[in-house]
């Protein structure tokens, strides 16, 4: 009920708005918007909230901590399109105790993050709260019309890959609430690193089709990229990478992991993944493949119940 709620919300907020603007705008329904420039670039551009309580604690995050990962997963999003990031916008709503050391301190961890993909605060807003602090973020970023990657062009047999293990935010996060904030698991949570690199080399490669960011979990990621596709998938559980100290359902449905999810073409992928390992480090991930059919998952494999039973993050 509650996931039908939220696709309908969208839905209806999409089709209110589908006949106004330019029809070169490609609006709601990927990682980003993707908004014409001259010649062969595009701007793309995405935004996300955090409210406290729901996406963060505070006892639990330090400010710097907070505002690396209040960009960290707007840049995520930019890398899901193979783009590059170039500038982000932030508003906040701030509560009175929070004015001050803390605001700076966040601002810092903002900053750094910012500092390391050379992307500019550009613009944004503040306004007092009187009910907990919320955080906004827009992302611009830039790429090639002919680079972009997008979640509707996934094929009937493409492999189905991920940039690493999965789960561990998941479990960090169960490390939290449970009062234990030390952890590593618990640090990896508080801190998503963005594939920002990766995307980008990605969205070079014409092997690869579709991609998105894995952020809500891999059984409601993956069936964005189906529905947006009009297509099906096999996936062995068998084979899902799931992080040390994370379990299955952890790295089906935790969420907020950030790495890329993407479909490929099953002949190349050999040689991307070679190349990818010499380029970055570490391994890729293939766990599935497209099918033809109604756009639904089915898991197979000695812990296909497990997989079946879970179910990825829902807004609502």
């Amino acid at each position: 009920m509650e996931r039908r709620g939220e696709f309908a919300l969208i839905t209806r907020i999409r089709e209110c708005f589908e006949t106004i603007g330019e029809r070169d705008i490609e609006g709601i329904g990927d990682d980003c918007a993707v908004i014409p420039m001259a010649g062969e670039d595009r701007m793309v551009l995405t935004t996300d909230l955090l409210t406290e309580g729901i996406h963060f604690l505070l006892d639990a995050t330090s400010p710097e901590e907070l505002g690396r990962k209040s960009l960290a997963v707007n840049l995520s999003d930019v890398a899901a399109m193979g783009a590059t990031p170039f500038a982000s916008l932030l508003s906040v709503a701030l509560p009175e105790r929070l004015r001050g050391e803390w605001i700076d301190r966040f601002m810092e961890g903002y900053r750094e993050l910012s500092a390391r993909y050379g992307v500019a605060l550009v613009g944004g807003d503040t306004t007092s709260s009187h009910s907990g602090l919320t955080v906004n973020v827009v992302a611009l970023g830039r790429i090639r019309k002919d680079r972009i990657k997008r979640r509707s062009a996934a094929s009937a047999g493409d492999l189905i890959v991920t940039t690493g293990v999965l789960g561990a935010s998941a479990a960090g996060l169960r490390d939290i609430l449970a009062g234990a904030f030390d952890t590593p698991l618990a640090s990896v949570h508080r801190n998503p690193e963005p594939q920002i690199e990766e995307g980008a080399w990605l969205g070079e490669r014409c092997e690869v089709h579709a991609m998105m960011d894995l952020s809500d979990g891999l059984a409601s990621d993956l069936l964005h990229i189906l529905r947006a596709s009009g297509v099906a998938a096999r996936v062995d559980s068998e084979r899902i990478p799931v992080a040390s100290g994370a379990t299955l359902q952890d790295a089906v449905a935790g969420g907020e992991d950030y790495k890329l999810l993407f479909t490929v073409d099953p002949t190349a992928f050999d040689r991307l993944a070679i190349d990818f390992e010499r380029r970055f480090g570490t391994s890729l991930c293939s766990f599935g493949t497209i099918e033809k059919g109604e756009p639904r998952i089915e898991w197979f494999g000695a812990r296909a119940a497990i997989c079946a039973a879970s179910r990825g993050y829902t807004h609502f």
